[in-house]
């Protein structure tokens, strides 16, 4: 029992460690597209927290939104988050899903208002110009 709770705490830290480096990474980098990737899965959680209670967002879509932000947080993923770049893609695909399926519901201004970076990239993602 002591073995598997040291690995499930070690797994912990492994995930919230990369967590930290992709904050760190999305303040410190120059603007680009480099600092817009490391941004992109803080800047979904940051919309996700915000969108899950707002008086306009309908019931399927906060819980659309809701699922894809326990998806970022569970430990337990398609893709390991431990393997370098692909390790967030199963979240990144995820959050962008959910969020393309809560903006044909919630209204285009909410979801600008939710969204903390550079709003060319919501755009891009929920496929508006």
């Amino acid at each position: 029992m002591r073995g598997w709770l040291i690995g499930l705490a070690v797994g912990v830290a492994c995930v919230v460690l990369c967590w930290g480096v992709l904050v760190v990474l999305a303040r410190r980098l120059p603007p680009g597209t480099a600092r817009d990737l490391a941004a992109f899965v803080p800047d979904c959680l940051t919309t996700v927290r915000r969108l899950r209670r707002h008086p306009q967002v309908p019931r399927r879509a906060r819980v659309a939104i809701v699922f894809a932000g326990v998806w970022v947080a569970s430990p337990i993923d398609l893709i390991p988050e431990f393997l370098p770049v692909i390790g967030p893609l199963d979240d990144i695909v995820v959050v962008a899903l959910a969020l393309r399926y809560a903006a044909r519901q919630v209204p285009h201004e909410v979801l600008l208002e939710a969204w903390p970076g550079e709003p060319r990239l919501l755009l891009k993602l929920i496929g508006r110009r």
